[in-house]
């Protein structure tokens, strides 16, 4: 699981074109002198202004910059090539949980969820990239090298509360093995729809799943349905 400043990480999304690395206010979701207002009382606005994309997440969650990619990719790939990530994404509990897995004497954190956007240009529908998206999530961050110990629900249509309309599902781990004390069964959620410019682009939600903190369906819901559009330029 690597989180990274430098666009470069986000092989996946080609759309991600910023070549500052560096954190600002300008840069900050939280900022209330940029970008979009949150849609929920109380809440934090999150947004990727690379695809025009904002939605809200509970006070508890912290925003990255606008130029973090989030990704997965296989343990054993020397460069790291992303399975699939996302910019601009809110962490839940960064710090969870703690653990020198590997034994090389540093010491590797795992959030308890993050969340975040990203584009599919080249995608061959929304049903495809909900369907691939959450499944390669769960794989990157809870079961590799085991692809069978995956399930993926039934992909479905879903209206987001500013009319977006999209295909959604979750995926699932099952028997994921304990070699560490951080390793848990996980999930992930995609949601995937085409832009106002004919695009293909999604939201994404993994985290840690059969834990006491475990993030509800309800909340994952919650935060998915203030998914939106917005004008970077007009914000």
């Amino acid at each position: 699981l690597g989180g990274d400043e430098d666009d470069s990480a986000a092989g996946p999304d080609p759309a991600a074109s910023s070549a500052s690395a560096s954190a600002s206010a300008a840069d900050d979701p939280r900022s209330g002198d940029s970008g979009p207002a949150p849609t929920v009382a109380g809440w934090t606005v999150v947004a990727n202004p690379d695809h025009g994309i904002a939605f809200d997440v509970p006070a508890s969650w912290a925003p990255k910059s606008r130029d973090w990619v989030t990704y997965v990719a296989e343990d054993d790939d020397p460069d790291e090539k992303p399975l699939v990530a996302m910019k601009a994404p809110a962490v839940l509990q960064e710090e969870w949980c703690a653990s020198d897995g590997d034994r090389d004497g540093s010491v590797d954190h795992t959030p308890l969820a993050s969340a975040g956007t990203r584009g599919n240009n080249g995608a061959r529908s929304t049903e495809d990239v909900a369907r691939t998206d959450s499944a390669a999530w769960v794989y990157g961050a809870y079961t590799q090298p085991d692809r069978d110990k995956i399930s993926t629900g039934p992909v479905t249509s879903f209206t987001t509360a500013s009319g977006i309309r999209g295909s959604v599902a979750t995926s699932r781990s099952s028997g994921v093995a304990k070699k560490d004390k951080c390793d848990v069964e996980g999930k992930a959620t995609t949601f995937a729809f085409e832009t106002a410019d004919g695009d293909f682009a999604s939201w994404s939600f993994f985290g840690a799943a059969g834990v006491d903190d475990e993030v509800p369906e309800t909340t994952v819901r919650e935060i998915l349905a203030t998914v939106r559009e917005y004008t970077p330029s007009d914000s």
